[in-house]
């Protein structure tokens, strides 16, 4: 029996008979369970046609203004500081008063014709690259459960974090490094529980550049904890390793298969083969000039996010399966990530210039490589912000607002220069094609080539999936 529960043939969305037809009528699944054992982290072929094989999730922590920067709506012009002509929902995060018009105008851009605002001035580049999701919603207003539903699935209950599931499902194809790999994460609202892997072996929990933090830590400084030893060489760790395996096999042989000691070791044996693969994956020193000034490393306002997102191209040109940015605020405007219930102009100016031309130029740069098809970018915050104003003196800014928002998506299978879904006139429910966090799961799991009914974990007494008993996919985006 494998160490993974339930056996692998339903990790993989197979049936037993299917197994057995793939892996010569049978013989080979003599060997699986035990090459499973040895190494969850070996690749899996997925159950069927894959559009993308890896996923770099761009994180805007706190809640980025949909209605100031994606969703055009003509009726908050005409209509600002007037009252909603609707009830809002009972359960808000703040006092809110009427309707406040975007704080900047909008324009269509690319040849596709996206709205975006004019507060975005290297994103237009790209446009043609990009599939607006405008119908999110969400269920919680506040961010600890929004984030933990978007990361992991659910709003209350630590769940294994949508990157561990992943790298559950496909495993790794860089056996050198991490499958699931997050950038200078953020330390708050649910903080490593959303790249945490819960009752999934730990092997598949992600591992932090750089040490958890409020706002981001400095990426430039960022490193892999721990990933040398001072007191040992290479020769003598190596031995040190197997013998700590002739050991545990001895355990198995009495006592039965631990996955839990099993994981430990497997990431004793990930830390050793790190030791030469991640400080070679994160010199940018081999970087040219060009390429480091189209992310914009050469300006001071993007130079941190900017050396984010070129960790990220590189993590993907190297095949780990899933890499999180995480943007989670600003060194120079009251650390206040992208909430702004107050000062809303000047903190989503201050954001927007500082992921703006990194982002673009990620875009880009995947492109030209040829990573982007086969590369999953996926661009979001945990909700979005209130048409109205958040009540209150000095400068403006909204409140919390799950019930429609907008992401974006781009490569991996996903139609380019693309609308789908939209909110009402005033931005405010998802009214067409509504798109769930559970749908959104379902849909990345789809691209990549998994089926989230059949990725599943048996824990507790009872199977677990990343989209619970929920999610369907959005089919109308897929190329």
């Amino acid at each position: 029996m494998s160490i993974l529960t339930p056996s692998p043939h339903a990790r993989l969305g197979l049936s037993r008979r299917a197994l057995l037809q793939q892996l010569c009528l049978g013989f080979g699944g003599l060997a699986f369970n035990a090459s499973m054992a040895a190494n969850p982290l070996q690749p899996h072929v997925p159950p069927f046609r894959a559009r993308a094989k890896r996923v770099i999730f761009l994180f805007m922590h706190g809640g980025p203004s949909h209605i100031d920067l994606f969703d055009y709506k003509p009726r908050l012009f005409a209509d600002h500081d007037k009252p909603l002509p609707f009830k809002e929902r009972s359960v808000q995060f703040a006092s809110r008063g009427n309707i406040m018009r975007p704080l900047w105008d909008f324009r269509q851009v690319g040849a596709s014709g996206l709205w975006m605002s004019k507060l975005w001035q290297h994103l237009p580049r790209v446009a043609d690259e990009l599939c607006m999701v405008h119908s999110m919603c969400e269920t919680n207003v506040s961010h600890g459960g929004a984030c933990m539903h978007l990361h992991c699935g659910h709003e209350a209950f630590v769940r294994p974090s949508m990157g561990s599931w992943i790298s559950y499902g496909l495993g790794s194809e860089n056996q050198n490094l991490p499958a699931f790999i997050t950038i200078c994460p953020t330390s708050l609202h649910g903080g490593v529980n959303n790249y945490g892997s819960s009752f999934l072996p730990a092997v598949h929990q992600g591992v932090p550049l750089g040490t958890p933090g409020y706002p981001n830590t400095s990426a430039k400084d960022a490193k892999f904890n721990y990933i040398a030893s001072p007191n040992s060489n290479p020769v003598q760790q190596r031995l040190q390793l197997d013998l700590l395996r002739r050991l545990h096999e001895k355990d198995i042989a009495t006592a039965g298969m631990d996955p839990n000691l099993e994981a430990r070791i497997q990431s004793f044996e990930l830390a050793f083969r790190m030791q030469t693969a991640a400080p070679e994956a994160t010199d940018l020193r081999e970087e040219t000039p060009a390429t480091r000034a189209l992310y914009g490393m050469d300006e001071p306002e993007t130079q941190n996010f900017g050396h984010m997102c070129l960790l990220a191209r590189r993590f993907a040109e190297r095949d780990v399966r899933f890499i999180q940015v995480s943007h989670a605020g600003s060194l120079k405007f009251n650390n206040e990530q992208w909430d702004q219930h107050s000062h809303l102009e000047k903190g989503h100016s201050i954001n927007v210039k500082q992921i703006d031309k990194p982002i673009s130029g990620l875009i880009q740069d995947l492109k030209a490589r040829g990573l982007l098809e086969d590369t999953l970018v996926v661009w979001s915050g945990e909700f979005g912000r209130t048409p109205t104003v958040q009540s209150g003196e000095g400068p403006k800014g909204r409140d919390h607002h799950p019930d429609g928002f907008t992401l974006w998506m781009a490569g991996g299978g996903i139609k380019p220069g693309f609308r789908y879904g939209a909110t009402d006139e005033f931005g405010y429910h998802a009214v067409e094609d509504r798109c769930t966090i559970h749908d959104l799961h379902a849909t990345i799991l789809h691209l990549l080539g998994l089926d989230h009914t059949r990725l599943t974990y048996a824990h507790a007494g009872r199977d677990y999936r990343l989209t619970d008993v929920f999610g369907n996919v959005a089919h109308k985006i897929l190329v």
